[in-house]
C-alpha cells in the first residue's frame, strides 16, 4: 500500500497483560490506509512475542520495533521517524478504542482531530467532556486548556504528520509526567484548527501499574513541563498562554497535585517538604484567577498545617 492516510504508532513495555487487546482493536479499524508501527521498548515480560503473534498475520501494513529499554518518549519518537501516514495517531499499550477510531478522527483537511476519551477502571466507565462545536481554533482550544476548563489528554487527537515532521516535535526523553502535555501544546502553536468528534472513541485504562499510579512526587514534575511550554510559547509570540501558565496553570497544577498526595495518605510533611524543595511555595503565590480558589490557596500559604486539618476534617466528613 502506497498511500498510507494514517500512521497509528504504540509504544510497548511489560504489556503482556494488555497489548493483544489494544493490538486486536487497532486491527479491526473500519478505515482503509493504514498503518499500525509498534515500538518494543525492551519489554522483560513476553509483550514481544504477543505482538508478533498478533501482527503476523494482519493484512494491515504493520512495523515491530524492538529497542532497548530507553523510555516511552523514544519509543515515540521512533515512531515518528518510522511513520509514513500524512497523519499520527497514538494509542498506549494498556489502553483499546472502538473500531470506529481513526475514521472518526480522519477527514483529511484539518490539522488536528479529536474524539472524546472515557477512563475505565475496572468494570466502571467514566465519561468526560464533550463540546459544542465542531471544530474549534487552536488558539482558543489551547486557551481552555490552560484555564483547566476541558479534560485533555494528548491521545484524544490525530496529528498532521507535516506539522510533527517541519516543525520537528517531538517527546522529551526522560520525563516520567507530562511529556504528552508538552508534545501535544507544541503541535497545537503550529496549527489553525480542530475537527471536533463528540463520539467516544478512545478507552483510557486504569490500573495499579499505570504510570499516573508509580510517579509519586513526580507528579510535580509537571511543573517544570510547563515552564518550559511557557518559556515556548513567549519565543512564539504569545505572551497571553505564557502568562496564563505562570499565573493559572501552574498554581492549579501544585494545588491539584498536592491535594492528590493528601488525599491517597501521603504524609504532610513529606509532601511539603518536597514542595518547599521544588520552591512550590513561591509558585502557588503567583496565582490570578478565581477569588474563591485565590481565597483557597492564600489559606494554605498563611498555615500549610492548620489547613490539612481542616482539610482532613471536611474529607472525613463527606467520606
Amino acid at each position: 500500500m502506497d498511500n498510507i492516510k494514517v500512521s497509528v504508532i504504540v509504544p510497548v513495555y511489560n504489556a503482556s497483560k494488555y497489548i493483544s487487546k489494544t493490538l486486536d482493536s487497532i486491527i479491526t479499524q473500519d478505515f482503509d490506509s493504514f498503518e499500525i508501527i509498534v515500538i518494543d521498548d525492551g519489554s522483560s515480560d513476553n509483550s514481544l512475542e504477543i505482538i508478533h503473534n498478533t501482527l503476523n498475520e494482519c493484512e494491515i501494513p504493520n512495523k515491530i520495533i524492538h529497542q532497548e529499554n530507553s523510555g516511552v518518549s523514544v519509543a515515540r519518537n521512533v515512531g515518528i521517524d518510522e511513520s509514513k501516514g500524512d497523519y499520527l495517531v497514538f494509542i498506549d499499550a494498556d489502553d483499546y478504542v472502538s473500531s470506529n477510531h481513526i475514521s472518526s478522527l480522519y477527514n483529511g483537511k484539518t490539522d488536528f482531530s479529536l474524539t472524546l476519551y472515557a477512563k475505565k477502571e475496572g468494570s466502571k466507565i467514566t465519561n468526560l467532556d464533550k463540546y459544542s462545536q465542531d471544530t474549534i481554533s487552536t488558539h482558543d482550544f489551547i486557551k481552555m486548556e490552560l484555564n483547566m476548563e476541558i479534560t485533555f489528554n494528548f491521545f484524544q487527537l490525530m496529528y498532521k504528520s507535516d506539522i510533527i515532521k517541519n516543525n520537528n516535535i517531538r517527546f522529551t526523553p526522560g520525563i516520567v509526567y507530562g511529556e504528552d502535555t508538552e508534545f501535544a501544546h507544541k503541535a497545537l502553536n503550529y496549527g489553525e484548527n480542530i475537527a471536533i468528534n463528540n463520539e467516544v472513541t478512545y478507552f483510557y485504562v486504569q490500573h495499579s501499574q499505570s504510570a499516573i499510579n508509580t510517579t509519586e512526587y513526580k507528579r510535580f514534575g509537571i511543573v517544570e513541563i510547563f515552564e518550559n511550554i511557557a518559556e515556548f510559547y513567549k519565543q512564539n509570540n504569545k505572551p497571553e498562554f505564557s502568562h496564563l501558565i505562570i499565573t493559572s496553570r501552574i498554581p492549579k497544577a501544585i494545588f491539584g497535585n498536592m491535594n492528590f498526595f493528601f488525599y491517597n495518605g501521603y504524609d504532610f510533611n513529606e509532601v511539603t517538604a518536597k514542595m518547599d524543595e521544588l520552591n512550590l511555595f513561591e509558585k502557588l503565590s503567583k496565582y490570578q484567577g478565581d477569588s474563591k480558589f485565590k481565597l483557597k490557596i492564600k489559606l494554605f500559604l498563611l498555615n500549610p498545617k492548620l489547613y490539612y486539618k481542616i482539610w482532613r476534617k471536611l474529607k472525613n466528613s463527606i467520606d
